[in-house]
């Protein structure tokens, strides 16, 4: 029965903080979190300007997000 449950709770448990997970540093994922963003779609509503102003978020973090978004066909967007 354990075998059971344990594969329910698998099928139902949704990964918190995985999006752009092994791209950019956890405290701008977090960062990102924090805004409801968490996917490139929702990425693509904000400026680059914008996505720099939240805290946790460098320039390391916006050159491995740009590069990211570029190999993906997706940019900021303008201002």
């Amino acid at each position: 029965m354990a075998k059971c449950l344990s594969s329910i709770c698998a099928v139902n448990h949704v990964a918190k903080g995985v999006f752009l997970q092994g791209v950019i540093a956890m405290p701008a994922r977090k960062a990102l979190e924090r805004e409801k963003i968490d996917s490139l779609e929702k990425l693509c509503g904000y400026s680059e300007k914008e996505i720099m102003q939240l805290h946790g978020f460098g320039k390391n973090a916006m050159q491995k997000l740009k590069i990211y978004m570029n190999e993906n066909h997706v940019s900021f967007k303008n201002t």
